[in-house]
């Protein structure tokens, strides 16, 4: 079982007054407990989970996870940083994944980051991310106001499909808290999932799925708001309502892949049916509040294929990997005795 959608932060990012006030960095307190800082305030607590693979290996053991997708926490994505610190922070942050791969490469692959705000750049990173090993980078549903869909960005989706990277679309700074009473408890909950529709609509428009037919592109949290909305938005295309679509929103939904965090079988049931089980993935959002615990277990209650587990999870990362029941593996990394296998 693979758990597409998890979280890192490294253990040391050190504040530092050369960069830009918006720099982000990581503030130790007492036991295992820390603080991503942005701006002189606590951004988000965070604990060892964050980057303890030994403390993650234990934690999938229990959930029934066997392998985990390790991607930057969304934050530290950073779109709106000079382009020199985001560089230089995406160079971080995917040494940090890189990492946490080689000490159990079996349980752990990655997804990092790039410096979006700087095409050229972005574009010439994705080789370094490649390099690296890892399957493909995580960016927001904007690029600090620039619409995912944007001419602009086409570049970094040609170089991405070009060398087999995927790309995982994650809420970021999203539209409309004001219309919410900017009341920032119900972002994650309930903007989040309207932001992701938001942009992937964008890349609808634009004519990305079919500018770029082999770029992976997976889209969180079940798409959001997305499958709702396809059958009104295929009556739209019929009266005309195209954008640079030449075939209806629903069947061109079908080539992105959705992550099965929805809370709920009976939602993730409709997702299924709405673009199909063969592009639904696991996911969880370890290791954060929000997180769904034993993921699989509810992808197997709403879904009738057992590829959800792990062989859609392939196909997005763009290959198979060898992965170890995670029993042994606890066992090899705490060098103590192994958890029942959960089979």
């Amino acid at each position: 079982m693979i758990d597409i959608h998890t979280h890192i932060v490294p253990p040391r990012l050190a504040a530092d007054p050369r960069r830009d006030v918006r720099w982000p960095s990581v503030d130790h307190s007492m036991g295992d407990q820390a603080a991503v800082m942005i701006a002189g305030k606590v951004f988000r607590k965070i604990d060892t989970r964050s980057w303890d693979v030994e403390r993650r290996l234990a934690d999938m053991a229990e959930d029934g996870t066997d392998m985990q997708v390790l991607s930057p926490m969304p934050e530290l994505l950073s779109h709106w940083l000079p382009a020199d610190d985001a560089e230089y922070l995406a160079e971080v942050m995917n040494d940090q994944i890189a990492a946490m791969i080689a000490y159990a490469p079996r349980n752990f692959a990655g997804i990092g980051m790039v410096c979006m705000q700087d095409v050229a750049r972005a574009v010439r990173q994705l080789e370094k991310v490649r390099a690296l090993g890892l399957a493909g980078i995580e960016i927001g549903t904007h690029i600090d106001g620039v619409a995912l869909g944007s001419e602009r960005l086409f570049p970094v989706y040609e170089a991405a499909q070009s060398l087999g990277l995927g790309i995982f679309v994650h809420p970021l700074h999203p539209a409309g808290m004001d219309r919410v009473g900017g009341s920032p408890e119900f972002a994650a909950t309930a903007v989040f999932p309207l932001e992701t529709a938001l942009a992937a609509v964008s890349l609808l428009a634009a004519g990305v799925p079919e500018i770029f037919p082999r770029l992976r592109i997976l889209l969180s949290h079940g798409g959001g708001a997305l499958p709702w909305i396809l059958p009104r938005m295929d009556f739209g295309w019929s009266l005309g309502a195209k954008g640079k679509m030449t075939r209806a929103p629903s069947k061109l939904a079908r080539q992105f892949w959705y992550d099965s965090i929805l809370y709920d079988p009976v939602s993730l049931s409709f997702l299924g049916n709405a673009v199909g089980e063969g592009r639904i993935v696991v996911g969880s959002d370890y290791p954060f509040a929000i997180r769904q615990k034993q993921p699989g277990a509810l992808a197997k209650r709403a879904l009738s294929s057992d590829a959800v587990l792990a062989e859609n999870s392939f196909g997005f990362l763009g290959r198979r990997y060898d992965v170890e029941p995670l029993g042994l593996a606890v066992a090899q990394a705490t060098g103590g005795q192994a958890r029942p296998s959960h089979g």
